[in-house]
């Protein structure tokens, strides 16, 4: 047992050596603020360490960086650099990367410069756009370990079969082609089957705001990695909430798609071939026009022509368009879950909700109260459908190295269980569609609660009880993996900041259940301080361009109702 316990130690610490070390030297900090002394190192504190044409392009949102990467006003080689620099920054104090291939970056970079010198034109929508990816992308010549240790110098595992030289997920291909630069693979819970980022690896990604917190999982280095503007937008996974949950807890815009609207094909998975509820991609960014920007170029290279689960959508501009018209001219209506009847969302969660709510009221649209079939009865067809297999995967990937189980998934999976009978599966996938269907028709039946006379627009609800999960902490998932039960779409939208002098602890608050006491009772207003608040908007299946539009509304409409707010302080 020691010599194992040696091995996966000595190849861990093999491997984060390698990831830091492949930070050029003049990137490197001399010293990392202990988290008492700096909670956040977003904004004024990274940008010491940057030029001033640094800052201006990586605080660039994506869209206008294309902008001027596309008609030459910028190099792509400029923006990769700068880019490969605060991404170096971000990982020193975060922990948020798994690879790094700023060399073969910067060489892509330069061959774009080189096309747009010869043809006075950008070689695709993304020209020149750094993008970042979740470790689950395979990427040729960079290694995916997806968090395993097990998976160090293999292709997912397997030893001997070169395929990491060459190979690329239809995802990554589809990118190049469209023009953007890959630089990075960031950080993954091994398994991904948490709202935290940890590994025995590279250790715990912190949230950049509030260092106390979490940034998410299991896309939390993407999401770490974009709010400390070390990407301008990257593409994370979600089969409960791991584009969601990263995008909250760290101030950004997530989409989470519904199955079968983007590739997934030739990505490294957890438990891959459960059916039941599939993980979809899908893009973080600073903006809503960014998430299109990515979606629409994606769409573009007809990706269903390479994914046999791809469905042949491409972007649909009349749904983008009805909608803008609807908002433009009408009333909107829309449903708000305030409680899922299971745990209670955290004060400056509940505040969130409000201020959406009197933002869109006082703008003259309806929202009225969502009270739809039982939520448990969807979360637990989930979590049946998270333990088919009984951690078989999941415990034979660590076996590969012996490494520990963390601590974040040990509850569902710490101990291995039966497998799962094809009764039990086929039980879990009638259940499934039965409720998928009940849920519709409570989604048809609000055209007679509404003044619109349409069923509501789309649900406002939190994604998380908590603004993020302190570590170690997070253990319900149910407003986010709801959603994935019903494979909507969904759109993560930031609201505010928790404020310890507004967010108070409810001292009258009475528990619905033994869990929701624990939940409640992790909120603490010191600790909290300053960390981004979210909500999530939510569409019916495949609404990505319908959930888009709104979503670029209702965010537009609360940055705008908290600047006139400011103005008359």
């Amino acid at each position: 047992m020691a010599t194992e316990t040696s091995t996966w130690q000595h190849l861990a610490k093999a491997k984060v050596d390698a990831i830091n070390g492949s930070i050029p030297e003049k990137w490197q900090l001399s010293s990392i603020p202990p988290i008492e002394e700096q909670q956040d190192v977003t904004g004024p504190f990274i940008r010491q360490f940057l030029s001033a044409e640094e800052v201006e392009i990586t605080e660039t949102d994506a869209i206008d960086i294309v902008e001027k990467t596309s008609v030459g006003i910028w190099t792509a080689e400029e923006v990769t650099t700068a880019f490969c620099h605060r991404a170096s920054l971000a990982h020193q104090l975060t922990n948020c990367l798994h690879e790094t291939f700023f060399d073969a970056a910067i060489e892509d970079a330069k061959q774009l410069d080189k096309y747009y010198a010869q043809h006075k034109a950008p070689i695709g929508p993304l020209h020149g756009l750094p993008v970042s990816l979740k470790d689950q992308f395979h990427v040729k010549g960079v290694e995916t370990t997806m968090g395993y240790i097990g998976w160090i110098n293999t292709f997912e595992g397997r030893r001997g079969t070169g395929k990491e030289k060459v190979f690329e997920s239809e995802m990554v291909k589809e990118l190049r082609l469209s023009g953007a630069v890959l630089y990075c693979k960031t950080s993954v819970p091994h398994s991904l089957m948490t709202g935290e980022t940890v590994n025995n690896i590279i250790g715990y990604t912190t949230n950049p705001k509030n260092r106390n917190l979490t940034c998410g999982g299991s896309s939390g280095g993407e999401g770490a990695l974009i709010a400390m503007k070390g990407s301008p937008a990257g593409f994370g996974t979600d089969i409960g909430g791991s584009i969601r949950i990263p995008a909250a807890f760290n101030g950004l815009y997530g989409l989470r798609p519904s199955a079968g609207r983007m590739p997934y094909e030739g990505m490294a998975n957890s438990m891959d071939g459960q059916n039941s509820v599939l993980s979809v991609v899908g893009p973080l960014s600073h903006s809503v026009a960014s998430l299109k920007l990515l979606v629409k170029s994606l769409l573009i290279q007809q990706p269903w022509l390479h994914d046999p689960l791809c469905n042949e959508i491409p972007w649909r501009q009349d749904q983008e368009d009805m909608m803008l018209h609807l908002i433009s001219s009408s009333k909107l209506a829309f449903g708000i879950l305030k409680h899922d009847g299971i745990i209670t969302p955290h004060p400056p969660v509940q505040r969130a909700l409000g201020m959406v709510v009197e933002t869109l009221k006082t703008l003259g649209h309806e929202v009225i109260d969502w009270d739809p079939p039982s939520h448990k009865r969807g979360y637990d067809i989930i979590m049946n459908s998270w333990t088919y297999d009984g951690g078989t995967d999941i415990h034979n990937a660590l076996g590969l190295s012996g490494e520990p189980m963390v601590s974040q998934i040990s509850g569902m999976y710490g101990k291995k269980r039966e497998e799962a009978s094809a009764s039990r599966i086929s039980a879990n996938n009638i259940a499934k569609r039965n409720y998928q269907k009940e849920y519709m028709e409570y989604w048809n039946s609000t055209a007679h609660m509404t003044a619109t006379g349409r069923p509501v627009d789309a649900i406002i609800a939190p994604l998380a009880p908590f603004a993020a999960a302190r570590p170690d902490r997070y253990k319900y998932y149910g407003y986010s993996n709801i959603y994935n039960t019903l494979d909507y779409t969904s759109c993560v939208v930031p609201v505010t900041n928790v404020d310890k002098q507004v967010d108070v602890v409810n001292e009258s608050f009475q528990p619905v259940s033994e869990q929701d006491r624990d939940t409640q009772e992790d909120y603490d207003p010191e600790i909290y301080h300053g960390a981004h608040v979210a909500v999530q908007l939510v569409g019916r299946r495949l609404q990505e361009e319908k959930v888009l539009a709104l979503s670029e509304y209702v965010g537009g409409a609360i940055a705008e109702a908290k600047e006139t707010r400011s103005s008359h302080l």
